[in-house]
């Protein structure tokens, strides 16, 4: 029987490669809005965010999440975020 193939995405803040399941998708939908897509399906820009608390934190201090997405990203969503990752 064939194995079944893990999608790997790339963290934007450390440059480290997860399985898609351990990592946050922020889109930037073809509208222009912000936001955390917790299905990893929604349609427009994404970028991945690993789920530890410093890598959220240093992409808001960093904007890297602003460069990636090309707009700028709310506080609101890195609040989702921290939401997100407080709740496991």
């Amino acid at each position: 029987m064939k194995t079944k193939k893990i999608p790997m995405r790339k963290c934007v803040v450390t440059n480290e490669r997860f399985e898609k399941k351990m990592l946050i998708r922020v889109v930037r939908s073809p509208d222009g809005n912000v936001f955390v897509d917790l299905t990893g399906k929604a349609n427009g820009r994404g970028a991945y965010v690993s789920r530890l608390t410093k890598a959220i934190i240093e992409a808001k201090k960093t904007k890297v999440l602003e460069r990636h997405l090309e707009t700028t990203v709310p506080d609101t969503v890195y609040e989702d975020m921290l939401k997100l990752v407080a709740d496991e």
